[in-house]
Formats: C-alpha cells, sequence, structure tokens
C-alpha cells in the first residue's frame, strides 16, 4: 500500500512538515514572492485552495485608467517621419525608365568630350556637332523605354537642329542667342511631349528638373554594366589606349615630314592647353550633365500636359460682352483716324500737332506695341470667363473677339507703318527691326487666334510655339547686321548721311554692304573689322560663315589708311549727338538731327 501524504501545516512563514514530499509547483505554505522568484513557468502552476490573500505590505487596489483618458507619450523627435506623399514631379513624371543602355553611355561621354574640346574656343558649327550626340544618347534612350517617334516629336527635333545652325551663319552674337535658347526650347518640348498651355510653358524648361534625376540614373548604369563587364572595360581601355599611341607616334612623323600635312593636321586638331584645364572640365561636365538629363527625360517624361488650369467662374452677357464691345468701339475710332491719315491727311495731322514726321512716327510706335500685347492679354483674359454654356454664348465670344483681333491687326499695320517712317528719317538699327520683328510676330499670333475661333483651339498652343520659332530662325537667316548695314548705305546713296560710328560697331555680317561705300567712308568703317579679323585665334569649328566670309573680302580688298579722316568722321557723329541733347538742329533735314534711337 501506498504511505499516506502528511497532513498540511496551517498557511505561515514557514515551511511544511520535515518529512513531507513538495510538490512539483511548490506547497502553498511557501510565500508568494519565492514561487514568484523561481519563474513564470513554476509559479504558474501553483493552485491556492480558499481565498486568495494578499501580500503584506501591499495597498489598496488602484483602479486602471481608460485609454482615451491617458496623456499621449511624449514625441521623439528623432523618429523617422512615415511615408509622404509624392511631390509634383513624381507625380507627373512616368514610370522609373530601365537601366541606361549602352549607345546612350557612349553618346554622353561623346557629348562631354565634345564640350571639353570644342566650346571652348567660341561658337560656330560645334555646337551642332555638339548637339548631334545628346540627340542620338535621347533616341537611344527614348527607344529603350519603348516610346516611339511622333510628328510633333520629330518637328520640335529638327527645328531645334535647324536653329542649332545659325551660329555656323551668322557672326552676330544676338540673333546666335535667340537662336541657342530657342534651340534649347524645342529640344525641351522634344523630350516631353507637350500640347496644352501649361505643357508647353513649362515643357520648354523641362530639362532643369531631370539634372538630378539623370545623375543618378546614369550613375547607377555605370555600377551595374561595370559589375557585369570588367573584362571588357579592361579591353576597350587598352585598345583606346594602343590607338591613341599609334596616333600621336605617326601624326607627329607625317607632320614633321610634310609641312602642308602639318598645317592640315594643326587646323583640324583642337588646341589644349594646362592654362585653360578648369575651363575645359567645366564645359566637360556641363555637357555631360546636360546629355545625362536629355536622355533621363527622353527614358522618362515629365507629363506636363497632367497639370490642368480649370477654367474661370463664367460671367453674364452683359457683364463679360459690354466692356470688350466699348473697348472694340474705341479701336475703331482709332483705326478711322489713322485711315483719313493715310488717305492724304497726313501733312494737315502733322501741321495740328507741330510734330515732324520722324516724331510722329516714334511718339506711335511704342504705344501701338504696348497696345498689341495688351490685347493679347485681355483676349486671355476674356477667354477665361466667358459664357460657354450654350451655343449663343459661344457665337457671342466668337464674334466680339474676332472684331478685336482683326482691329488688332490693323493696329498691328499702322504700327509698322510707322516704323518704315521712322526708319526712312533716321536709318535702321538693331533695336529698330527687333522690335519691329516682335511686331510682325504679334499680328502672326493674332492670325493664330482667329483661325482657332473658327477651326478650335486644339493646335493653337502648338502652333503659336512654331511660329516663335519660325521667327527666331527666319530673323537669324536674313543676317539683321548685314540688313541694318545695307539700309544705311542705300540711305547714304540718297540723301548722304550715315553714321559710320554706329556701324563700326555692327558685327562681321555687315562687312559685305559696307564694302560697297566709297572712300574713305569704306576703309574708315571697315579698319576695325580688318584689325581684328587679320589674325584669327579661333579654329574652323569656332567660326561663322559671316566671319570667314568677311575675311576674304579683306584679304582681297584692304582697308586702307586715311589718318585722320576717320577720326574727323566720328567727331562729327558725336557733334550731333551732342545737337540733339542741347536741342539744335542737326543736318537741317527736319530739325530732328541724330537720334541715338
Amino acid at each position: 500500500m501506498p504511505e499516506p501524504a502528511a497532513a498540511a501545516g496551517p498557511v505561515s512563514g514557514g515551511g511544511g512538515s520535515a518529512g513531507a514530499p513538495r510538490p512539483e509547483g511548490g506547497s502553498v505554505s511557501e510565500p508568494l514572492s519565492q514561487a514568484a522568484e523561481r519563474g513564470s513557468a513554476t509559479a504558474g502552476r501553483v493552485r491556492v485552495s480558499g481565498p486568495s490573500v494578499p501580500p503584506q505590505g501591499a495597498g489598496p487596489e488602484v483602479p486602471k485608467v481608460p485609454a482615451y483618458l491617458r496623456p499621449p507619450p511624449p514625441a521623439d523627435v528623432w523618429q523617422r517621419r512615415g511615408p509622404q506623399p509624392p511631390g509634383v514631379l513624381v507625380r507627373l513624371r512616368a514610370a522609373s525608365p530601365p537601366v541606361i543602355g549602352p549607345g546612350t553611355l557612349w553618346s554622353v561621354l561623346a557629348t562631354g568630350l565634345l564640350s571639353a574640346l570644342l566650346l571652348g574656343d567660341g561658337l560656330g558649327p560645334n555646337l551642332l556637332m555638339v548637339a548631334v550626340p545628346a540627340a542620338l544618347g535621347a533616341f537611344f534612350a527614348a527607344r529603350s523605354a519603348g516610346r516611339r517617334l511622333r510628328p510633333w516629336t520629330a518637328v520640335w527635333a529638327l527645328g531645334g537642329l535647324a536653329l542649332l545652325a545659325l551660329p555656323a551663319l551668322r557672326d552676330a552674337g544676338w540673333p546666335v542667342f535667340l537662336a541657342v535658347a530657342s534651340a534649347l526650347a524645342l529640344g525641351s518640348l522634344a523630350l516631353h511631349g507637350s500640347r496644352s498651355w501649361p505643357g508647353v510653358l513649362l515643357g520648354s524648361l523641362g530639362l532643369f528638373p531631370s539634372v538630378a534625376g539623370g545623375v543618378r540614373w546614369g550613375w547607377r548604369g555605370v555600377r551595374a554594366r561595370a559589375d557585369d563587364s570588367r573584362g571588357r572595360v579592361r579591353t576597350v581601355v587598352r585598345t583606346t589606349a594602343v590607338a591613341v599611341v599609334l596616333l600621336l607616334v605617326f601624326g607627329t612623323l607625317f607632320a614633321s615630314a610634310d609641312a602642308a600635312f602639318a598645317d592640315l593636321l594643326g587646323s583640324l586638331t583642337p588646341e589644349v592647353s594646362i592654362g585653360d584645364s578648369p575651363w575645359r572640365v567645366l564645359l566637360f561636365a556641363l555637357g555631360l550633365l546636360g546629355s545625362l538629363a536629355a536622355a533621363y527625360s527622353a527614358a522618362a517624361p515629365v507629363r506636363w500636359d497632367g497639370i490642368t488650369v480649370r477654367p474661370g467662374k463664367a460671367r453674364s452677357r452683359a457683364e463679360w460682352a459690354l466692356p470688350l464691345i466699348v473697348l472694340n468701339l474705341l479701336f475703331a475710332a482709332f483705326l478711322t483716324l489713322q485711315l483719313v491719315v493715310l488717305l492724304g491727311g497726313y501733312d494737315k495731322v502733322l501741321e495740328e500737332t507741330g510734330l515732324t514726321p520722324s516724331e510722329y512716327a516714334r511718339q506711335g510706335f511704342w504705344q501701338l506695341l504696348w497696345a498689341t500685347l495688351l490685347t493679347l492679354l485681355v483676349i486671355a483674359l476674356a477667354l477665361r470667363w466667358a459664357p460657354r454654356g450654350e451655343p449663343g454664348d459661344r457665337a457671342l465670344v466668337r464674334g466680339v473677339l474676332g472684331v478685336l483681333c482683326v482691329l488688332t491687326l490693323v493696329v498691328v499695320a499702322s504700327a509698322l507703318r510707322r516704323m518704315d517712317l521712322y526708319v526712312d528719317s533716321f536709318g535702321l538699327t538693331r533695336l529698330r527691326i527687333s522690335v519691329a520683328a516682335v511686331e510682325l510676330w504679334l499680328g502672326v499670333v493674332l492670325v493664330l487666334i482667329l483661325a482657332a475661333g473658327v477651326f478650335g483651339a486644339r493646335m493653337l498652343p502648338r502652333a503659336v510655339v512654331v511660329s516663335a520659332a519660325a521667327a527666331v530662325l527666319g530673323f537669324g537667316l536674313i543676317s539683321p547686321d548685314g540688313l541694318v548695314a545695307e539700309q544705311n548705305v542705300q540711305r547714304y546713296r540718297s540723301d548722304r548721311t550715315v553714321d559710320i560710328e554706329y556701324l563700326k560697331g555692327l558685327s562681321a555680317d555687315a562687312v559685305p554692304a559696307l564694302n560697297e561705300l566709297p572712300e574713305p567712308l569704306r576703309s574708315c568703317a571697315l579698319e576695325d573689322f580688318q584689325r581684328d579679323l587679320t589674325s584669327p585665334d579661333a579654329p574652323w569649328y569656332a567660326t561663322s560663315w559671316g566671319e570667314s566670309r568677311a575675311r576674304d573680302i579683306l584679304e582681297q580688298h584692304p582697308a586702307e589708311n586715311h589718318g585722320t579722316t576717320c577720326h574727323d568722321f566720328g567727331r562729327d557723329a558725336d557733334q550731333r549727338e551732342a545737337d540733339e541733347r542741347d536741342g539744335r538742329e542737326g543736318d537741317g533735314r527736319d530739325g530732328d538731327g541724330f537720334d541715338p534711337y
């Protein structure tokens, strides 16, 4: 028989009887604190019969505070923020581009090297030579991303390349600057493919947000391809090094053997010196960053068309149309007076106002130019708040704004007529031909707005950009400096007045026209050009066709030295300018004298 278990003693601080066996979980007479010390696994098996006895020294039970009444925990300033909403560019940009391909990498590298070697000596054909590999890199990146060449993309790309050809043709800096800026805008539009007004305006500046992303994209691609093709990279480096050594050795031998070959090799090879190394490094970085940004934009363009501008609250017909009808009446009254002047009342108007013909022309041109610009702003605001709910509302909008556009076209014609009168009095200058070209382009924009009212405004943003690019291209092709010089030479043949000091400040594009002046005016006008073009510093790739043609003319017919005669011409011009400032008559033609504008 099994031995009976010992009777349990009273619950106290001591242990049970000495001979009693200990249960696995401890006896009930053991203090609860010791049971807790043996671990949760052992203490969890303690069973106490009867009411629980609180430990000695314990206070009353404290009720628990609900969670919604507890104070919030202190904020942790070092805690990382949660995911932030994506920015505007992230939302508008297409999906992440694929890994940069080898064709894009080599094109980007070629762009950077050509920028460092060719762009440090000036602008000419070198700008187009640098743009070609950059365009190829963007084409390879777009093809790897699955983008196809669309008609408008081809229009923007070809237009940009045509504008970059102007530095190879013209020596004047101001049309070249306009052409380069317009080419960058068209190239950005070709990469992003925008069609709406926000897309066209912002898409022309779209390369700048892609610079940082393009650098990260290119660096990841280089690292990935370097890890996969270390052996091929070493092979390419060895092959390039051997080719360079062979070219240097045999090129030096052939150059020392034949002077003609040495001259040819020297004209074709870019001159690189240690002194301009920082400038070359900067050009390399700019070419690399620009080509990477272009390729990244081609692979993952920003969809600027996603930015929409909601139309304004439509106004009532009377509230919207009445001010524009009053404006149309004002335009009609002004143009009626202009028509009377053009038909025979010109002398009477001059007699009543006391103005000379040149003063009358100068006084009105700038005002009419500003009137044209403000009319375009009025049309844009009117379209924003015009009623458009019913067919009658849309017909009213077309009628009122169509009349305003037609009247503004007549204002443009009047402004151009005033400029023509002004040029007849004082001759053509850079500023006068520039503002006349701007006024003419504004007239083209008005014609496009009229066409949009008839055929729809879907193509209007792109049409305006095409007209602007065509205007810049045409402005450069007509050679504004050459046109200024030609007009002043013809004016000298008619009234024997010419401003030699102003003509001497034109570019080399004016040399063919100035070469037609009689002596000593010809030599006085060309002496500065001959001094600058006799010893050319720029290589062939940084020399424009206008500069080369001027150098050939001066080599065949050099300017003669007339001593102080040319100084007297300059002093006469300065004296006429001083007479104009003092209010005295200059040459006695109409009391206007010399006009610096």
